[in-house]
């Protein structure tokens, strides 16, 4: 028989906001996979999980996604991943694929979801929480009230999705924003929004947490989020 894939969200960075589904299926799997940019590359996924869940004589195995700007070579290793995922499985194992935060938010993991699916596969997706679920929570902020609208959008260097977002939108969250505040603040300015109504969610749950407002003059890692709110 064939092994089952299964895509699991393992939240923000904080291991206890990790589910109790997501735990168990870990420590049933046969092998975990840990998507990586580059071989040998510290996984921050795995090191989330690694607190609360059994990883004794566990088979971990790196997955390679690198972030090419070319779009034919990040299909050609998303499909070089799926094979990678598909061999393991034909061999009778399960694998559990490891992803920061929700696995429907800006996932690698959904990429070899559909390979395996479309090639026989079982799957099953394991939600977690994402980011700015938690970033609010953290800040003691709501994302939306009453009637509000809510949008997400991915910087992609403040562009027009951007402008639009903030534009139109009670509430926008803004995703990989790290290199972005800057920008985000001009924006801002420029559709008479305070600047006091955007809060920097950075490192939420993890050891360089910062939870403030924006300040262009500050280094932001990847994992930043700006909330703006009407």
């Amino acid at each position: 028989m064939k092994g089952k894939l299964y895509g699991i969200g393992v939240g923000p960075g904080d291991p206890e906001l990790l589910t109790l589904k997501a735990k168990r299926i870990l420590e049933e799997a046969d092998v975990i996979a840990v998507p990586v940019k580059e071989e040998g590359e510290r996984s921050t996924a795995l090191e989330i999980i690694r607190p609360v869940v059994s990883l004794q004589k566990k088979a971990l195995m790196e997955v390679v996604f690198r972030m090419a700007k070319d779009k034919e070579e990040r299909k050609r290793c998303r499909e070089a991943a799926g094979k990678q995922l598909t061999e393991v499985l034909d061999q009778g194992k399960n694998v559990a694929m490891i992803t920061l935060g929700d696995v429907a938010v800006y996932s690698t993991y959904m990429y070899v979801n559909q390979y395996a699916a479309e090639h026989g596969y079982e799957t099953e997706i394991i939600p977690g929480i994402p980011s700015f679920c938690s970033g609010a929570a953290a800040a003691g902020l709501p994302l939306m009230e009453g009637n509000e609208s809510l949008v997400i959008v991915p910087s992609v260097k403040a562009g027009k999705a951007l402008e639009d977002a903030i534009a139109g939108f009670d509430n926008v969250v803004v995703m990989k924003a790290g290199s972005s505040i800057e920008r985000i603040g001009e924006l801002l300015d420029q559709y008479n929004r305070p600047r006091s109504c955007a809060t920097v969610l950075s490192c939420v749950g993890m050891k360089d947490e910062y939870i403030g407002p924006l300040d262009p003059g500050r280094e932001y890692s990847y994992f930043t989020t700006v909330m703006i709110k009407r």
